[in-house]
Formats: structure tokens, sequence, C-alpha cells
């Protein structure tokens, strides 16, 4: 006989991949982990193969359990779409994305603000996150879709959206004086790992410079605040520079560009994907990315788009 799988196993199998748990998904779902771990054995009987193996405390896929688990996300997605159209209620479905700091109060409510004209319902979570964090969750499956920086010197996962300049950054006041060669020059960045950091760092050395480490933290606005205070130089791009913090025009190594890339699911239901396209499109109608190639442009930058 081919096989029958039931819609609530194939729920409960998206949502513990999803959360790296299956403990966690039984909360999650309302039911008792004994409850799921049967939904799941159910499901490899009906399978006739095997969908999971034990690694470390947890369950991971096998391929068989990697492939079920991609129709498992359209059935499941299509089977409540049915249901809503039909009148009856589901529980919203939910969008996992993620984002750096930098968009976190200008892309970030500005794309949900046109999703939401256009999908009524749908409740996106949304993750402030590191680089590599947002790039590993997408691949481990617990983010549908994230913004992510990647370095611009090796092809990128996922869609190119923009290229940014990094720059240096200072208070307005310190960003006119040129480095003093004989000081070690303090640095306010993020904590490790960072793109921004390395790159920094990495500049420094290639052309000699002194430096130290004046603040680090894993806050955007920590950096933005420290920098106001003349703590030292950061770098980042020219995206959303609060007013007050100008670009080092001289004295400082010139740094590679950044990419900004949209990072997805292979198998997205009908709204994730169009909410990456509402992304896609607010991130070009806001100019991310604009070249910055004359001192009056650098100047402009430092203020809030």
């Amino acid at each position: 006989m081919k096989p029958q799988f039931d819609i609530e196993a194939l729920r409960a199998m998206i949502v513990g991949v999803d959360l790296g748990s299956f403990a966690r998904a039984a909360v999650e779902l309302g039911r008792s982990q004994s409850a799921v771990s049967m939904q799941l054995k159910r499901l490899e009987e009906q399978a006739g193969q095997t969908l999971f193996v034990r690694r470390g405390r947890g369950l991971v896929p096998t391929e068989a359990g990697d492939t079920l688990l991609a129709y498992a996300r359209r059935i499941v997605a299509t089977h409540d779409e049915a249901t809503l159209a039909l009148g009856g209620a589901v529980a919203p479905p939910t969008i996992r994305l993620g984002l750096p700091q930098d968009f976190f109060e200008d892309i970030m409510p500005s794309a949900l603000a046109a999703f939401t004209q256009r999908r009524l319902g749908v409740h996106v979570e949304v993750r402030a996150g590191r680089n590599y964090a947002l790039d590993d969750e997408v691949k481990a499956g617990q983010l549908d879709l994230a913004l992510a920086f990647a370095a611009a010197d090796r092809r990128g996962r996922g869609e190119l959206l923009a290229t940014m300049p990094m720059l240096w950054l200072a208070r307005s006041e310190d960003a006119a004086q040129q480095h003093d060669r004989a000081k070690a020059l303090p640095l306010v960045l993020f904590d490790h790992p960072c793109l921004f950091r390395q790159a920094a760092l990495r500049a420094l050395d290639d052309a000699g410079i002194r430096w130290r480490l004046s603040l680090t933290t894993p806050s955007l606005p920590g950096v933005w605040a420290a920098l106001r205070f003349g703590l030292g130089v950061t770098v980042r791009t020219a995206y959303r520079v609060p007013q007050g913090i100008a670009v080092v025009e001289k004295g400082l190594p010139v740094l590679p560009a950044l990419e900004l890339r949209l990072l997805r699911q292979d198998h997205l239901p009908d709204a994730a994907r169009e909410l990456a396209e509402v992304l896609r499109a607010t991130v070009d109608s806001r100019g991310v990315g604009a070249e910055l190639t004359t001192p009056a442009l650098k100047r402009d930058a430092a203020r809030n788009r």
C-alpha cells in the first residue's frame, strides 16, 4: 500500500526540526513528548525508511528525512491554506525572518508594513542577529529568510541584493583629524566573530598601523553611543549612520566592500516567498548600497537618510 502520511505528524516533524528539539516541539504543539515520538515512529513506518538518527542528545534527519521534510513543508502549508479558504480555523502561519541590526529600524518595519497589506493573518517572527548566526540558522532550518552581510571577495550563498562599501567612522570632530600613527588607534567594534571587525583588523595590520580595542559589544546602538562619546573609530557601511558620526577620510587604509544577500530555505510556502519579494523591493527602494565616490557624498552619508 502507498503511504498515507498523517498531517499532524508531518507538522510535528517540521516544528521539531525547526526548533532543533522534539522536546521543544512537544511544548510548542501542546502535546506530550511521547506523543510526538509516536508520531515520528508512525511516519517512519509509513515511509518504510529511517527518517531520523540520533546525534548527541538530539535527532537529525537522514537523507530520506530531508526529502520528506521538504514535501512536508509544502503539504502542511497547502493543507492550512485550504482549511482557511473553507472557513476553518488554523494557527496563523509563521515566517521566521532574521536580519542584521543595521536594518532593524528601517528595512524591517517598512517591509513588514508592505507585506501586511498583501498578506493578512501571517505571523512574522523577527530576529536581529549576527551574520554568522543568521547563515547557520537558515542552513539549519531555524529561519525561513534572512538578510545577511557576506564578504565580496568570494561567491556567497543566496541572492545578491546590494554591494555596500565599508567605511571608517568616528565622532564628527574626531573624523576630521588625521590619526597620529605614533599612537595606537582606538577601536569600537562588535565582538568576535564579525566581518566588519575582521576587515578592520586585517586592513590595519596590512598597513602597519598600531591599534587597540577600546570597546567591544554585540550591540549596534552600543557602538554608536561609544563613538558619540569619542571612545574610538569603528567600521560599518554608510547606511543609516546617525547624526554626529562622520566618515574618516584621511590616514586610514581603504576597506573592501561587503555584499548584502538574501538567504532562504529551498522550499518556502507562498507567504514566505512573497515576503522575500517585498524585502528585495524594499532594499532596492531604500537605495541600500549606493556608491560613495566623493567627499560630499561621504559627508551626506553621515546624516540619517
